[in-house]
This record gives structure tokens, C-alpha cells and sequence, in this order.
């Protein structure tokens, strides 16, 4: 996470329209919930409902599938979220995952100090001995602010029976010391040369103290990262190969290409491990974001912890005799914010006056997602409740190949704009001549053409839909 991702301030006092109605249509539909909510929820921590855990795990199944499947020099990693607490002292997290922070001694409210300073148009890494000198006071209250200190972003529990020192250990702020650590094992037990990467998808957890915009940042999160090792001489090539390959994974799953760019992170907001550092960003209807980061880590990682385990971390590379610590290069992306941006970026409203001037104005809103993405692939709308005995049999059929839905509640135009606000790309609508005819009718979501297609042809036509 760059700098400036770090920075950034949530801005929900000032929500965007679009953002309104993501979080609204989340909540309804089934996608995110406010955790803990019947407790009056916990701030900035959400739990997916029963579509969006699907979304979500689509999301990571086309990772994983672009990043570890169709690729024979990557592998497969999930490493424990507690780890030896000796870890985060080599990887610096110990001494510099910190937060800058004041406090105010009247309403002891608690800021993060470089806000306040570019808001006045200081330099954030500038250290006052006093806030008050610099004619800076609480912003809520206007009371006096202590000095700033710094404040660890890790979680920290206990392991054992005992609270004490000696039992500390830490939640992962990130995924990537786990494959560090386990280069040795990795390369050992694959078999694998260099350059080869190795993946990985799970939870990390940071006490943030400005999170926001909804599932954007929040203290427990996903992350997808890849790390990937290469000779020192060839991580320039590296580095820019990654960039092309992870921005067509945005590209390929249907993101507009307008609202996607690159971003370089200037010298003086490179973290300090970094030799280089890409962000793709997306256009939030809040900002413009980092959704993903590729960076060239440089042998950082793995001198770091060679020095502090006192293992043999380098690479011995047999065909030019030659051994060295290997550079690499990290692509760090978050599922959730991923999922969010997947979110905005299919949500569309579409006028039904179907050009009837005088016809009442209604607005339908549509999921475009793409077809792998969508939660629900097809949905089986018997005409009448009568027809359930003849319809469930095809549903009991199709939800063996796809996860699928089965509406027999409302008017079948009420179905239909139900399954298009949730993204499911195919309605399969069973009627009374279905029974005769052995005929169903597919609609498009997208196109909303229809279709009979024989009940007998049905699998291999969404076979071929979705391949």
C-alpha cells in the first residue's frame, strides 16, 4: 500500500450519490452487511451475505485462476495468520508500521497528525514541538492537541495462558512475510527455478485510524498478492511484464479501461524497501484509488530475514555457477476493495420508458458483471406457482453445473428486474406450454433477447454461453 493510499481520508460525511445507492443495494440484495449490526454494528468491519460471499469468491477464483492456474512458474501458498513475532521485527513493521497522532486534551478526540498539517499546508513528516505554535487546534472542539506520537497499525493478542510480554504475538498486517518465509520450502518442494512466483489469498488485519468509503479500507481485509523472484539483472523486464499482465485482469473481467490508469509513485513517497512502485488505479465515485500495487521490492525481503533467522535465504543458480539474493516482484491487490469496484463499475440505470414520452419514468438498476463474476448464473422462473412440479426438476438439474436460483414470487417482469439488480446474466422462464413443448424461454440480461430453446439443448446452450 502506497503513501498516499495511507493517507487518504474516508470521506462519509460527504457520501457520494452512487455510493449511497451501492451501500443501499449491498444491504438489500444480499451483498454487505454492517457487521455485528444487531449489536449497533462495529465500525468499518462488513460480512458478506449470501450473494456477495459468491461475488466475492468468484473474484479470487479468476485471481487465483489467472495468477497460479494457467501459469506453470507459480505456486500455490496459505500461511498462518500468527506467525513468529520475530517476523515483523525483520520485515520493520515493529518499528515503522506506524501511524502519526495527536489527541485532543478536551474532547479527546484523536487525529492523524499529517492530515492536519496538509490541511495547513505543511509538509505531513513535519514534527511541531507544539500544534498550538502552528496555529493548529482540535478541529471539533478548538482545543488544545497534545504532541504526536506514533502509533502501531498491528493488532496485538496473547498466545498461551499468560499476558504478558513474553506471549505477544500479532494478527499479519499483510500476506506477503508468510511467503518469505517459506521461499526455502516453496522452492524446494516444487522443484521450481528462478523466476517463479508464489501466491496467495487470505485475511489481514490493521487498526486503522481513518477508515471509510464503505468495504474500501477497512481493519479486517482480504488481500490477493503475488510474489515473484527473479535475478537482480532481470527485474526491470519483470516488473514491467507484471504491470501489463495484472492491468488486462481488470480489462479482461470487463472494467472500463477509462476509469483505470497508472499511477508512479514519485522517489520521495517510495516506501523504503522499494526500488520501484506502480499502483493501478480506479475512479471511484470518491477518488481516484489504488486498487492494486506492483512493486519491485528489490532482495529487501529476504536479506531481512536471513539476517534475523540466521537461514541461508539466497539462490544458488546451477547453470551460471552463481549465487545471489533474488529481487522481487510483488503485485498486492485487496479483495474488498476489488469487490467494491466490481460493484460500482457494473451498476447501471436503465430508463424503462423504452422511448413513451408519456409513459411513467421508472429507473431499473442492472449488475453488469461480467458472466464469471456474476453471483447467480441463471435463474428459473416458473410462470406459476402450479408449475412447480414441472419446473423444479430443470432447476434441481441446472444448480448442479451453476449456482442458480429458483422465483416463483410476483409478476414475471418483477423477477425478471429482481435477477438483473443482483447481475444474473441468463432467466430461464418456464409456462404452460413448457409442458407441452419441452421449451423454455432464456432472456439475456444484458441484450433482454429471448430465446426457446429446447429443455433437452438447455445445458449445452449455457455451456457454450459461459464458456
Amino acid at each position: 500500500m502506497s503513501k498516499k493510499d495511507q493517507s487518504d481520508k474516508p470521506s462519509e460525511s460527504k457520501v457520494n450519490p452512487l455510493m449511497e445507492k451501492i451501500v443501499s443495494l449491498a444491504k438489500r440484495r444480499g451483498f454487505i452487511f454492517q457487521s455485528s449490526e444487531i449489536y449497533g454494528g462495529i465500525n468499518s468491519i462488513y460480512d458478506y451475505g449470501p450473494l456477495g460471499v459468491e461475488l466475492k469468491n468468484n473474484v479470487k477464483k479468476e485471481w487465483w485462476k489467472a495468477m497460479v492456474q494457467m501459469r506453470n512458474n507459480v505456486e500455490g501458498l496459505d500461511s498462518g495468520i500468527l506467525m513468529h513475532p520475530k517476523i515483523w521485527e525483520a520485515s520493520g513493521h515493529l518499528a515503522g508500521f506506524t501511524d502519526p497522532l495527536v489527541d485532543c486534551k478536551k474532547c479527546k478526540r484523536r487525529f492523524r497528525a499529517d492530515h492536519l498539517l496538509e490541511a495547513k499546508g505543511l509538509k505531513p513528516d513535519f514534527r511541531p514541538a507544539s500544534f498550538s505554535e502552528e496555529g493548529i487546534d482540535c478541529p471539533e472542539c478548538g482545543g488544545e492537541l497534545t504532541n504526536v506520537r506514533d502509533f502501531n497499525l498491528m493488532f496485538k493478542t496473547f498466545m498461551g495462558a499468560l499476558e504478558e510480554s513474553s506471549a505477544e504475538i500479532y494478527l499479519r498486517p499483510e500476506t506477503a512475510q508468510g511467503i518469505y518465509v517459506n521461499f526455502p520450502n516453496v522452492l524446494n518442494s516444487s522443484r521450481q527455478k528462478l523466476p517463479f512466483g508464489i501466491a496467495q489469498i487470505g485475511k489481514a488485519f490493521r487498526n486503522e485510524i481513518t477508515p471509510g468509503n464503505f468495504t474500501f479500507r477497512m481493519r479486517e481485509f482480504e488481500q490477493m498478492e503475488m510474489q515473484f523472484f527473479v535475478n537482480p539483472k532481470e527485474a526491470d523486464k519483470w516488473f514491467e511484464y507484471w504491470q501489463e499482465q495484472r492491468l488486462n485482469w481488470y480489462l479482461d473481467l470487463g472494467v472500463n479501461k477509462d476509469k483505470l490508469k497508472f499511477r508512479k509513485h514519485a522517489s520521495d513517497e517510495l516506501a523504503h524497501y522499494a526500488k520501484a512502485a506502480m499502483d493501478v488505479e480506479y475512479d471511484f465515485p470518491f477518488d481516484q484509488r489504488e486498487l492494486e500495487g506492483i512493486h519491485n521490492r528489490g532482495e529487501w525481503d529476504l536479506s531481512r530475514h536471513q539476517k534475523f533467522s540466521g537461514k541461508d535465504l539466497q539462490y544458488q543458480d546451477q547453470e551460471n555457477k552463481e549465487k545471489f539474493t533474488p529481487y522481487i516482484i510483488e503485485t498486492s491487490g485487496g479483495v474488498d476493495r476489488c469487490t467494491l469496484m466490481f460493484l460500482l463499475n457494473a451498476y447501471t440505470e436503465v430508463d424503462t420508458r423504452s422511448g413513451d414520452e408519456d409513459a411513467k419514468h421508472e429507473t431499473e438498476v442492472v449488475l453488469k458483471l461480467d458472466k464469471r463474476l456474476a453471483p447467480i448464473k441463471v435463474a428459473i422462473l416458473p410462470l406459476s406457482k402450479k408449475l412447480e412440479k414441472d419446473a423444479m426438476p430443470l432447476y434441481e438439474e441446472i444448480r448442479k453445473s451453476y449456482m442458480c436460483q429458483y422465483d416463483d414470487a410476483g409478476s414475471i417482469g418483477k423477477r425478471y428486474r429482481r435477477q438483473d439488480e443482483i447481475g444474473t446474466p441468463y432467466c430461464v422462464t418456464f409456462d404452460f406450454d413448457s409442458v407441452e413443448d419441452k421449451k423454455v424461454t432464456v432472456r439475456d440480461r444484458d441484450t433482454m433477447a429471448q430465446e426457446r430453446i429446447a429443455i433437452s439443448e438447455l445445458k449445452d446452450y449455457l455451456t457454450e454461453k459461459f464458456c
